[in-house]
Parts: structure tokens; C-alpha cells; sequence
């Protein structure tokens, strides 16, 4: 084993309902409360609209409309998740955040082709915590190259996001 493999990830975990989730908190820019938004018109139905974070537009996507969930009315515990997206900053709504593990990268496994109606493309792994399945969200598939393209219009025509 190389020196620069990686042995363990810190991971945010997070609920859509009762689905356990996970993302490398090292891409986790910030968690915030939701937000007051700004609808959009024309824009894909999992895209909520877009906030503005210290002078940043940026798009916030429901995850349980991206990955074809039931709708669930706002939650006390709902949260924001700011995360870097194809180099843009992109706000994930999930139902709560749970708490921050530290995983064994040997402990990840393949995610299983039926993965809570979630397609294996937004996974990266699964693994086991405390007896519970987390599903480790792969952020760069979360939005397709056209997505990436078409939000980071939305920031630059709503407002002050830079031009990358």
C-alpha cells in the first residue's frame, strides 16, 4: 500500500426519510438552516430555487426530488448542505443531519444495484454504522455535466455569482 492511498474518510451523515446517507464532510462547505429562496422559472423540478449565501447565488437542490422520493413537507431538523459541485457551490436539501463517522475506506463496499430506489450511478459505496446501512453519495454524479452547465447560468443570471 502506498503511502497516499487513503485508509479512512470522515463522513457527514444525513436521513431522506428512512434512508441513511453520507458525504466526505471534506467536500461539506457548510450546513445551514434552510433558507429563504428564490423560485425560478424553467428550471428541472428537483431545483428548488437559489439563495444567496454572503453575495454567492446558489442553487439548491431537493435530494429527495432528485432521486424520486416521496415529497415530505419541510422539517424542523431539514438542513442545507453546501457542497462544491463541479467546481459550483450547490445547496442539497436533506431531512436532517445525524452526525460526522469516521470509516475504515476498507469497510466501503459496492453499492447494491437496488439501493432504496436510489440508482447505483449517485453512489459511491455503502458501509455499516452501528448496525445501520449508510449509502455514500457520489457528489459528482448528483448533477449531469447539462445540469452543471444550467445551474451555473441560473447563479450568474440571478445575481452576483462569479463567471467561472
Amino acid at each position: 500500500m502506498k503511502e497516499t492511498d487513503i485508509q479512512e474518510i470522515q463522513l457527514a451523515c444525513f436521513r431522506l426519510g428512512d434512508a441513511n446517507f453520507a458525504a466526505d464532510i471534506m467536500r461539506i462547505k457548510e450546513i445551514l438552516k434552510p433558507q429563504r429562496l428564490t423560485k425560478l422559472p424553467r428550471t428541472p423540478a428537483f431545483v428548488e430555487g437559489v439563495i444567496n449565501l454572503r453575495g454567492a447565488v446558489i442553487p439548491v437542490i431537493d435530494l429527495r426530488k432528485r432521486f424520486e422520493l416521496p415529497d415530505r413537507a419541510p422539517l424542523e431538523e431539514s438542513r442545507l448542505l453546501v457542497v462544491a459541485v463541479a467546481r459550483q457551490l450547490v445547496g442539497l436539501v436533506v431531512d436532517d443531519v445525524t452526525e460526522v463517522i469516521t470509516v475504515q475506506a476498507q469497510d466501503i463496499k459496492p453499492p447494491p444495484h437496488v439501493a432504496e430506489g436510489i440508482n447505483t450511478e449517485y453512489l459511491i459505496g455503502v458501509c455499516l454504522v452501528r448496525d445501520s446501512l449508510v449509502m455514500l453519495l457520489n457528489l459528482d454524479t448528483i448533477l449531469s455535466s447539462v445540469e452543471t452547465s444550467v445551474l451555473a447560468g441560473l447563479s450568474r443570471a440571478a445575481g452576483t455569482a462569479p463567471p467561472r
